[in-house]
């Protein structure tokens, strides 16, 4: 792909997105376009087109979501339909309208079924019941996939969906009542700490499994598929199976022994405390990656250098 190439990374001052743009920015491309929300306003329709209709980028990049844990999911349900599926149907159509032919859309392992067989492969979509606590997040990252799907049936485009399994790493949330499990704990374990607590308390009964990726290694996964051969990515969409790519690192732990790990890197001796009235969200999470493994794509960062570079990032935020 020439490196002057236009491409827009939507939602890049996020998680995912701010990682997609380090990947690209550290291969030499030197024509991104981003946009943060008080510029563009991605759920304005209108402000959509026009900024499409003035930039024509080459590649999209969709990465722009709202996004959150347990916790955020079951206050906002309402928030979590509504804004992923007007900023993800905007993007996509008008991305369409204004001529681009290739497109990554991001996603969420939270798209399979609650009680998933394991390791969750592609097509397992839509074969189960989702998990109660992310259904609103869930139902418009498949109405996401769908859309992506239609479009090359129709129109002849490349859009590909791309479903990375638990995302951490720098540039991640760590506030409390809206973050994911692994940033969130990396904030309670580090204030327990600090404030010489002798327990930490964590929710949920520590038994249920994840797998984590670090966001540097979906930003490197997002690098390799934009550079990919023809004849490759041509094998990506099949007319009968929508464009849908499993990113994981193929390893999972309990979360019990994730808490002990953070614990390590952050330096906590105390005892940890579980708090069993909450949810342990959907039991075990893991997703089969063979088919970009295939192509040649592996992960990078072990999980214990990603919790030490996110709690680096955390420490760096609190100057």
């Amino acid at each position: 792909m020439n490196k002057s190439v236009k491409i827009f990374v939507a939602g890049h001052s996020g998680l995912a997105g701010s990682a997609i743009v380090r990947a690209l920015e550290k291969s030499g491309y030197d024509n991104l376009i981003v946009r943060s929300h008080n510029d563009l306003d991605l759920i304005d329709q209108k402000a959509t087109r026009n900024f499409f209709n003035v930039e024509k980028p080459k590649f999209v990049v969709l990465a722009a979501a709202k996004v959150g844990g347990i916790y955020a999911n079951s206050t906002t349900p309402a928030e979590f339909i509504y804004r992923n599926i007007a900023i993800q149907t905007n993007v996509i159509h008008e991305s369409y309208c204004a001529g681009v032919e290739d497109l990554i859309f991001l996603g969420s392992s939270c798209i399979y079924p609650r009680d998933c067989p394991q390791p969750m492969c592609e097509e397992y979509l839509l074969t189960g019941m989702l998990e109660f606590t992310n259904r609103p997040y869930a139902i418009a990252k498949i109405s996401g996939i769908e859309m992506c799907w239609s479009y090359n049936r129709q129109y002849g485009t490349r859009y590909m969906s791309l479903m990375p399994t638990n995302l951490y790493g720098i540039g991640d949330n760590y506030d409390l009542e809206t973050s994911h499990v692994l940033p969130a704990l990396i904030r309670k374990v580090h204030e327990a700490k600090i404030e010489g607590k002798k327990k930490v308390s964590t929710w949920g009964s520590g038994q249920a499994w994840r797998e984590f990726l670090c966001s540097d290694d979906l930003g490197d996964a997002c690098l390799f598929l934009l550079n990919l051969s023809k004849g490759k990515r041509c094998t990506l969409f099949d007319q009968e199976q929508p464009p849908l790519l499993n990113i994981g690192s193929g390893e999972e732990l309990q979360i019990i022994d994730l808490v002990k790990l953070i614990c390590e890197v952050v330096g906590f001796k105390g005892e940890i405390e579980w708090d069993n009235t909450k949810r342990d969200g959907t039991p075990r999470k893991l997703i089969d990656s063979s088919r970009i493994k295939k192509l040649g794509w592996r992960h990078r960062v072990d999980l214990a250098t990603g919790i030490q570079r996110s709690y680096e990032d955390y420490l760096a935020r609190l100057v």
